[in-house]
C-alpha cells in the first residue's frame, strides 16, 4: 500500500479507478486484431501507439490518462525516450 502513495495523485487515480485501465486495454487488444499481419514488429508499435493516441483524443478519455501519461513521462523518462 505504501508504494501506492509514492505516486503524483494523478497517477494514483488512474491506477485506483480500474474502469480507465481496463477500456485502454482493450482499446489496446483490439487494435492488432482489426488487421491481418504485421510485417514488421515496429508497424505493430506504430499501430499501437496511433491507437493510444486516438484514445487519448476520444472523448472516452479523460483528463486524467494525459495527467497521468504527463506524470509518467516525468517518472519513467528512459521508458518513454525509446
Amino acid at each position: 500500500m505504501i508504494p501506492f502513495f509514492a505516486f503524483p495523485p494523478a497517477v494514483c487515480k488512474i491506477i485506483y479507478t480500474t474502469n480507465a485501465i481496463e477500456s485502454l486495454n482493450c482499446v489496446i487488444s483490439e487494435t492488432p486484431k482489426t488487421r491481418g499481419s504485421f510485417p514488421t514488429d515496429e508497424a505493430l508499435t506504430k499501430l499501437i501507439y496511433l491507437a493510444i493516441r486516438s484514445f487519448e483524443r476520444s472523448r472516452r478519455a479523460g483528463t486524467e490518462w494525459v495527467a497521468a501519461r504527463n506524470q509518467f513521462t516525468t517518472l519513467c523518462t528512459e521508458r518513454f525516450n525509446k
